[in-house]
């Protein structure tokens, strides 16, 4: 049998084999790889916001070398998970934090903790949730295309409309009260009196606010009101690596979180993995959040909308709007309606001639039904690269006057 060292010798003997294998380039003297260009992946101006499909937001460079660095060194994967939610912890003024592999992750190991528990055989058995607590109370209104995050867990989501009947709901099955931020103005119980009612009642309050910073107060005042948890994307507003999202409230739920969690193998979130370099990531991003010019940013995000306004300022058909919604993507949104009698175009044509121009440009998915006379668009400011507001300004105009 070949020992080791005969094995080491004969490797060292072998021919070196180039970086560019079955056709794939090597980093050259010109730069790196673009493994976009290879696939001939479009790229493309990000005029619409932080939404998943179009990749969320873009790590700055500080974010990028600190995972980049960290991708050349083994750790504990349990020891890094324990010292960066400290330190998150203490940025963020809460009890305990984790980092997720994105938000929805963070709902089913949170649901799973106010499941479970720290009860390993329950963690072992969810989603069959014999004999556990296994109904979650939400709004009727607060139902929302990541519920199946909340469903993994194998729960039953009791729907209520009033706080007369969210009580009335409240038995020995509740596990849970979920809040999507979002449509809190959809409700008719706030934010405030969901968790007042969840303390009254000594049930877990979770907090679905994902896409809620700006402004950065969010990152401690729902924890500070009360939610027992709180989840936030990380690669959107925060602009971490969009596979990641932080979880943060209360400690024993926080370790039973982490218990359901990857690392563990035996758990609902085993495939929820975050990385080394995605933890190191988060941390970075969020530290360099905190330390931001808030208020420079707004400026400069209002100076983005006045240039794309005033560029078609002089097409009388469009009627034009500054939006700013009130909790979620809470930053100027630009919007542009028309009536299509007088302006033959619809939104799904003006996306289209965007998104095929040179450059290509995306803007808010969303959009007027074809055969709605009252056609509108609405471009997003905020994920804009230095420079990139004119071209916006500039195409936008451009494809409302090549009829």
């Amino acid at each position: 049998m070949t020992d080791r060292r005969s094995f080491l010798q004969g490797v060292s003997s072998l021919p070196l084999i180039s970086a560019s294998v079955q056709g794939v380039p090597a980093a050259t003297a010109s730069g790196p790889r673009d493994v976009l260009k290879e696939l001939n992946v479009r790229k493309f101006i990000n005029a619409a916001g932080t939404y998943t499909v179009l990749t969320a937001s873009l790590m700055r460079s500080e974010v990028v070398e600190a995972m980049n660095q960290a991708a050349h060194h083994f750790v504990n994967l349990n020891e890094l998970h324990e010292a960066a939610g400290r330190r998150i912890s203490e940025l963020l003024r809460c009890d305990a934090a984790m980092v997720t592999s994105g938000a929805a992750a963070a709902l089913t190991v949170g649901t799973a903790a106010c499941i479970t528990g720290k009860n390993p055989d329950f963690i072992r058995r969810i989603p069959d949730v014999t004999g556990m607590k296994n109904e979650v109370i939400i709004q009727k209104s607060h139902r929302y295309g990541y519920d199946h995050a909340v469903r993994n867990c194998g729960i039953r989501f009791i729907e209520v409309e009033s706080a007369d009947e969210l009580e009335r709901a409240l038995n020995e099955r509740t596990a849970m009260m979920l809040f999507f931020h979002a449509a809190e103005p959809k409700g008719k119980v706030t934010a405030k009196d969901f968790v007042a009612l969840g303390k009254k009642h000594q049930v877990p309050t979770f907090i679905d606010a994902a896409a809620n910073v700006p402004p950065t107060e969010q990152l401690w005042n729902l924890t500070k009101m009360g939610f027992d948890l709180v989840t936030f994307s990380g690669g959107k507003g925060i602009g971490g690596p969009q596979s990641a999202g932080l979880l943060m409230g209360r400690r024993d739920l926080i370790e039973a979180a982490r218990m359901n969690c990857s690392p563990n193998s035996d758990s609902i979130g085993r495939g929820m993995k975050v990385n080394k370099e995605e933890i190191v990531g988060m941390l970075v991003a969020l530290e360099l959040y905190l330390k931001r010019d808030a208020k420079a940013e707004a400026e400069e995000w209002a100076r983005r909308a006045d240039l794309i306004v005033a560029s078609v300022s002089g097409i009388k058909e469009i009627t034009t709007k500054v939006d700013v919604p009130p909790i979620a993507d809470h930053v100027p949104h630009i919007r542009l309606s028309w009536d299509k009698a007088a302006l033959a175009l619809t939104s799904d044509e003006i996306r289209k001639r965007l998104r095929e121009g040179n450059p290509s440009i995306e803007i808010v998915p969303s959009g007027s039904p074809p055969g709605d006379p009252r056609q509108e668009i609405q471009v997003g400011v905020w994920q804009l690269q230095p420079g990139e507001a004119s071209v916006v300004a500039r195409r936008v105009r451009e494809v409302f006057t090549r009829m």
